[in-house]
């Protein structure tokens, strides 16, 4: 497994309030946890950092060999269910940290699958030499008035919304954590990001991007392309390929 890896503020937010980890075990199995905090300065930071130690901590300690899809959502699922309670007590019991929250994508990856949990508007996509294709659905407002037929996916792109998410660890004490599965050949690759990447690339230019750059780094020429395009806000891509 090669993990690549970069998370930038931006060219407008003073601070980065994106937190990542990703590691590999002995086995040749790669695990990735991508966050994107919101709350202010400060609570993003909170949330995000929190979210990540959190579920990594859970991830590398609870992960055995030849584990079964099923023990894998529940490991991962659990990780995400128990970062969602350590935040949102953290934001009880501290008023300046009230309102923070955090997105979270987390993954297993080994030799034939990708194990995905997720909640919020950062994503996680399969890619392969001629395709890419989002593993993940946007918790999002903009995503739902698209599924509704109320706006097109470009309208979606300008909306006024689109920053809306519509679940994030922290808020409510009960979270929902959405999984999915998905058969992985052998020179598949597993993209993790913010939307600080894809409220600015395309997926069709974050496909071309990695194809022109796969055998250097393409995780800065991301990076490099959402700030191209206005680096609006932190952008963080994590990248695992087989």
């Amino acid at each position: 497994m090669r993990i690549i890896a970069r998370t930038d503020p931006g060219k407008v937010r003073s601070s980065n309030q994106d937190s990542y980890a990703a590691g590999e075990f002995r086995n040749g199995v790669a695990w990735a946890v991508v966050c994107d905090g919101m709350g202010g300065s400060v609570g993003g930071n909170v949330a995000s950092s929190t979210a990540v130690r959190s579920i990594s901590e859970r991830i590398t300690t609870a992960y055995r060999e030849n584990m079964s899809s099923s023990s894998i959502r529940n490991l991962l699922v659990t990780a995400i269910t128990n970062a969602n309670y350590e935040i949102y007590d953290m934001t009880i019991a501290n008023p300046e940290l009230a309102g923070m929250g955090t997105t979270v994508v987390a993954a297993i990856m080994d030799e034939e699958n990708i194990y995905v949990a997720h909640a919020g508007d950062s994503r996680a996509y399969v890619v392969g030499k001629q395709t890419i294709r989002q593993l993940t659905r946007d918790h999002s407002v903009v995503q739902k008035m698209v599924e509704n037929g109320e706006i097109t996916e470009e309208e979606a792109l300008r909306h006024p919304s689109k920053n809306l998410i519509t679940r994030a660890l922290g808020v409510d004490e009960n979270l929902r954590v959405d999984f999915t599965e998905e058969p992985c050949g052998e020179k598949c690759m597993l993209l993790i990001c913010t939307d600080g990447l894809t409220n600015y690339v395309s997926d069709e230019d974050i496909h071309k991007a990695i194809l022109e750059g796969r055998h250097t780094d393409f995780a800065s020429a991301l990076v490099d392309l959402a700030n191209e395009h206005g680096g609006g806000d932190n952008i963080t891509v994590v990248a695992v390929e087989g």
